[in-house]
C-alpha cells in the first residue's frame, strides 16, 4: 500500500494501519496530508502491533461530539493551524502549532478546527490492553461510536489540490 494516502472509511483506516506492522523492522515515514476543502481525511504513516501514528487533515469542524477511546492511550500534535479540544463539563483549550494533548484512556473530550488555516495533526496511540479492541470509540453513555458517522458530523470529502509536508 502506498503510504501518505488519505483515507476516510474507518475500515480502510484500521486495514491501511494493519499492512503498516512491521515486527522487528524500522519503519520510517513522511508527515504528509492531503488538505481538504471539505472534510477529514486520516492518513496512516506507521504502525506496531501496539502503537498508530496518523496524520490527520480538516477543512473545518473535527471530531464534534463527546466520546472516548476506552482501550488506547493517544495524543494529539497541531502541525498547522489551531484546534480547540472540549471536555465534558465544557472545559476547553485551544492549541496551535507545536501544540498538543495527552489523552489517557476513557477520557471524553471532542475538537474542532478553529483557525483560518486548514488544521494538520500528528495522532499517535498506543493500546492499554492487549486482547481489546484498540479502535474502540464510545459515547457518554458507553454505547459504540463511530468517528466518520452522521452522528459525529462526518460530511463529504472533497480534497483540495493542496499538500502539507510535500515539497
Amino acid at each position: 500500500m502506498e503510504t501518505n494516502q488519505p483515507l476516510n472509511e474507518a475500515s480502510d483506516i484500521f486495514d491501511a494501519l494493519d499492512q503498516l506492522v512491521r515486527p522487528g523492522i524500522p519503519s520510517f515515514f513522511t508527515l504528509a496530508a492531503h488538505l481538504p476543502t471539505e472534510g477529514r481525511t486520516d492518513t496512516p504513516v506507521a504502525a506496531s502491533e501496539n502503537m498508530t501514528v496518523l496524520v490527520k487533515s480538516y477543512a473545518s469542524g473535527g471530531e464534534n461530539e463527546l466520546h472516548a477511546h476506552p482501550n488506547e492511550d493517544h495524543a494529539f500534535i497541531v502541525l498547522q493551524g489551531e484546534a480547540t479540544f472540549y471536555g465534558p463539563k465544557n472545559e476547553t483549550k485551544s492549541l496551535r502549532k507545536h501544540g498538543g494533548v495527552m489523552l489517557p484512556h476513557g477520557v471524553f473530550y471532542r475538537f474542532q478546527s478553529t483557525g483560518s488555516d486548514p488544521l494538520v495533526m500528528i495522532r499517535v496511540g498506543s493500546k492499554t490492553r492487549s486482547d481489546d479492541d484498540v479502535y474502540a470509540r464510545v459515547d457518554m453513555e458507553g454505547h459504540h461510536f463511530p468517528g466518520n458517522s452522521k452522528a459525529n458530523r462526518q460530511v463529504p470529502l472533497s480534497l483540495s489540490g493542496q499538500w502539507f509536508g510535500r515539497d
